[in-house]
C-alpha cells in the first residue's frame, strides 16, 4: 500500500550557489554526502548536490510533514551498490515514516533525473507487508 508521494524541482543553479556557503553544506547535506558532491567536478558537482537537494525535498513530502520534527540531514540521498538512489532515514524523518506504516514495514523508492539546467526527484513510500 502507498503510504505518501512526493515531488521536487530545482533549478541547479541555485543549489550551485548555495553550496558555495560551507553553512549551507553542513546544515543540508550528510558528511558522506557531502564527500560525494566535493569529489566531483564542476558542473557535476551541482547537479548532484542538486539531485540529492530535490530527493531529501520529495520525501519530505512523501512524507505529509515537510521538514517539520526534522532537518535535510536527516535524510540520506546517495547512490546504492548499483549507482541508483537510495534515501535512508533517520532521527525525525525515520521517526515519521514508521508512524505512517503503523508498526509494520516499510520501503522508500527515489528517483532522481537532471534536464535543461533542473533537478527533479520523486519519492514513494510503501507498505512491504
Amino acid at each position: 500500500m502507498i503510504l505518501g508521494i512526493g515531488l521536487d524541482l530545482c533549478r541547479i543553479e541555485r543549489i550551485a550557489r548555495a553550496i558555495e556557503r560551507p553553512r549551507f553544506l553542513e546544515r543540508v547535506y550528510t558528511p558522506a554526502e557531502r564527500a560525494r558532491i566535493e569529489s566531483a567536478d564542476g558542473q557535476r558537482r551541482a547537479e548532484i548536490a542538486a539531485g540529492m537537494f530535490a530527493a531529501k525535498e520529495a520525501v519530505a513530502k512523501a512524507l505529509g510533514t515537510g521538514f517539520a520534527g526534522f532537518f535535510a540531514d536527516a535524510v540520506e540521498a546517495l547512490p546504492d551498490e548499483a549507482g541508483c538512489p537510495h534515501c535512508a532515514l533517520k532521527g525525525g524523518a525515520l521517526e515519521r515514516a514508521r508512524a505512517l506504516a503503523g508498526g509494520q514495514s516499510f520501503r522508500l523508492w527515489v528517483s532522481i533525473t537532471h534536464e535543461a539546467g533542473l533537478a527533479a526527484a520523486t519519492a514513494i513510500i510503501e507498505t512491504t507487508n
